[in-house]
């Protein structure tokens, strides 16, 4: 029994790139009237083949291939037929910049775009759906507590996408107060229970585990509720955290292979992107310049690696240099107009990618703190320094998942809950989808 099908996205992937190719044969047939002969299809299948690798690309970008892409049905049509403006314009840039197939296709492209999208959307909303989703569902049945136990319910009943429901939640501090027989091994009858989503470490639990156990041997299947909470909302839940739990599952130690090489394409990217942005650099920093008439550039002190401090560097956003902290909006130190384009493409990060180079950051990490932010959070956040074992990043896991940047006490708690699953799970995959993540929430913002 899966709790989140895994095989998913490669099921989407696979059939994408099945639409790919069935729409390239009907807009041939649609331009010409007949069945494309073998000639015809080659000389289209090869090129078009290279831009279905890059389209494929863009997909994953735009999120068509993310745990939530089924159950957002409402957005997928913008979505597909925004993406596949986008791969239009790329593969007409790439027909006429690598003229080596003897096609330059503008009717067919025009064609392939009507056909694609309506093929795409039938392929992701009605047949996708219907070939996967419409199997019956395991009656489960949630034992827990707190928001954790709301939020559980909430996402796996109000979706089709997850192979089970809960029939039946019970809170643990009603478990003193219930029958266990009428309440719970009832129920697993009547709904046939295949499932147990259980809070396992919660104390209230142990005095109803010998009960549970004898449900083995009736087949049914015992899941730690916090293991189901990580693999679907992308985050460590923060009832759990504790010494035991950073024992068990984080470290400071260094991972050679995969520091050495996050390190070289950390320097690589970062040269590239430098490079390429220096020329940006004048006409942002006169813009800032025209607004207030103050400095472009600030430096600022943040908290790295191991709590050291550094000096971060950067463009300026709001009306002055800030290093004391505080939530944006509760200070008179405001954005500024310039600021909020820049801050909104992030273009006011660019000279971050200086201390990159230097090794006082990395591309993909937590975001650095301000030294009085750090300080107030550390008193009022538990284990909030343990963002600090790895080091920050330019974007990060969290800046994917949270559409703002934390203004309260609650939503740096979030963030902490996205930084911890990346420490625990960082890897090179992780880093490079953060990475696209960030590509795609860049185009999205640019866009609006």
């Amino acid at each position: 029994m899966t709790i989140v099908n895994k095989r998913e996205p490669l099921l989407l992937l696979l059939g994408d790139i099945v639409f790919f190719y069935v729409a390239l044969w009907v807009t041939l047939f649609v331009r010409y009237i007949e069945v494309p002969s073998k000639d015809a299809l080659l000389a289209h299948a090869v090129p078009f083949s290279i831009l279905f690798f890059v389209w494929v690309v863009f997909f994953y970008i735009a999120g068509l291939y993310e745990k939530h892409t089924m159950f957002l049905r409402n957005k997928l049509p913008t979505t597909i037929l925004n993406t596949q403006i986008i791969n239009s314009l790329v593969a007409v840039l790439f027909f006429y910049a690598v003229p080596l197939f003897g096609i330059a296709p503008k009717t067919n492209l025009f064609i392939y775009l009507i056909v694609s999208f309506g093929l795409i959307l039938l392929w992701r909303l009605v047949l996708f759906p219907k070939i996967f989703f419409q199997k019956k569902k395991y009656a489960a049945m949630l034992i827990g507590s707190g928001e954790e136990l709301k939020a559980l319910k909430h996402e796996v009943n109000e979706n089709s996408r997850y192979g089970f429901s809960f029939v039946r939640t019970v809170d643990v501090h009603d478990l003193d107060t219930i029958d266990f027989k009428t309440d719970i091994l009832d129920v697993v009858y009547q709904e046939g229970v295949a499932l147990f989503v259980v809070d396992m470490k919660d104390p209230a639990v142990l005095p109803i585990v010998p009960q549970l156990y004898n449900l083995i041997f009736n087949g049914v299947q015992f899941i730690d509720k916090h293991k189901v909470y990580e693999s679907i909302f992308d985050r460590i839940p923060l009832s759990i955290i504790g010494y035991s739990w950073f024992i068990e599952n984080i470290s400071s130690k260094s991972h050679i292979v995969y520091d050495t090489f996050k390190r070289i394409m950390d320097v690589f990217v970062a040269s590239v992107l430098g490079m390429v942005s220096l020329c940006l650099y004048p006409f942002i920093a006169f813009a800032i310049w025209l607004e207030d008439r103050g400095p472009a550039i600030i430096v600022q002190e943040r908290i790295g690696q191991g709590s050291c401090r550094f000096f971060l560097v950067k463009f300026r956003s709001m009306t002055r240099n800030e290093d004391r902290g505080g939530w944006v909006g509760e200070t008179d130190n405001q954005i500024t107009r310039v600021g909020a384009f820049l801050r909104k493409t992030r273009l006011d990060e660019l000279p971050q990618l200086w201390n990159v180079l230097k090794g006082d950051m990395s591309l993909i990490g937590p975001r650095p703190d301000i030294i009085g932010n750090f300080e107030l959070l550390s008193r009022e956040v538990p284990y909030y320094t343990i963002r600090n074992v790895v080091k920050p990043g330019l974007s990060g896991w969290a800046q994917t998942h949270q559409d703002v940047v934390p203004h309260s006490i609650e939503e740096t708690k979030e963030r902490l809950a996205y930084d911890l699953y990346y420490i625990k799970n960082r890897s090179f995959i992780l880093d490079i989808k953060i990475g696209l993540q960030t590509i795609g929430t860049l185009l999205s913002r640019v866009g609006r």
